[in-house]
């Protein structure tokens, strides 16, 4: 029996950005630690999107009134059996390893997760080219595909010695990276790479890669909705599909 004992990547309707009518995800944090608490998690974290993406970033001033509300809620949940973390899906937003998350946003958060998203504001115009023109131009044509990737790889390695990154999202879904290079470097720091259940990597390819590597696993949801909370499904699928250990992959039990 494979049970979930955290979700790691959840989103609420605090994920608005400079869209406030707009909203990314359907539930309060109140809904998603309800959904975790029914369905038996020992965890869960809520990561909106890092501030600088245009459409759906927390704004920074929100983090700290979110964490008033987690601290509150977790006076009620714990003694329930649910802690709730507060967590940012930081962007890449140059091709240093700079994340859209400073010294003072990292003191709010409990987890820290790195990913790639369209819509991020890039440090400047060269790392806007390397990094959100340069993608979705490589995905058409086959000249830059190689480029891009590497790009993406150096980025992703050099944000791992800055920041203090809990685990990467769905690496190589939006950007194509070398995903044995940066799970190396992954396993210097104790990162983890997520199998996803909403977008397509980790696949099934991309972690028969890693098999003979120690790498550490997460499995999550990316809900945007209370009900998707703790939906892994597919990503464990992904994982029994490719031949990996199931006890490492650090958020779930076997029994």
């Amino acid at each position: 029996m494979i049970k979930l004992i955290g979700d790691y990547h959840t989103h609420t309707i605090y994920s608005s950005g400079f869209r406030e009518k707009a909203k990314h995800a359907t539930g309060t944090i109140r809904d998603n630690a309800e959904a975790a608490l029914a369905k038996g998690l020992k965890e869960i974290a809520i990561t909106e999107h890092g501030p600088s993406h245009y459409l759906y970033g927390v704004r920074k001033k929100r983090i700290s009134l979110m964490r008033e509300e987690i601290n509150r809620l977790n006076e009620e949940f714990i003694p329930k059996g649910l802690k709730i973390l507060l967590g940012v899906e930081s962007n890449l937003i140059g091709l240093d390893g700079t994340l859209d998350v400073d010294e003072k946003f990292l003191k709010y958060i409990d987890f820290l997760i790195m990913g790639y998203h369209y819509g991020a504001t890039p440090k400047n115009l060269k790392d806007g080219i390397g990094l959100y023109v340069l993608n979705p131009i490589s995905k058409l044509l086959p000249l830059g595909k190689e480029k891009a990737k590497e790009l993406n790889t150096k980025a992703y390695i050099k944000a791992l010695s800055k920041y203090p990154i809990n685990m990467i999202s769905h690496p190589g879904s939006k950007a194509k990276v070398d995903i044995v290079e940066l799970a190396k470097e992954a396993i210097k720091y104790g990162t983890a790479l997520e199998i996803s259940a909403k977008h397509s990597q980790l696949s099934v390819e991309s972690i028969k890669k890693l098999l003979d590597m120690d790498v550490i696993y997460m499995v999550n949801s990316d809900a945007h909705r209370p009900e998707d909370v703790g939906n892994v499904e597919d990503a464990i699928r992904k994982a029994i599909e490719a031949n990996l250990p199931l006890d490492r992959i650090k958020n779930i039990e076997i029994n």
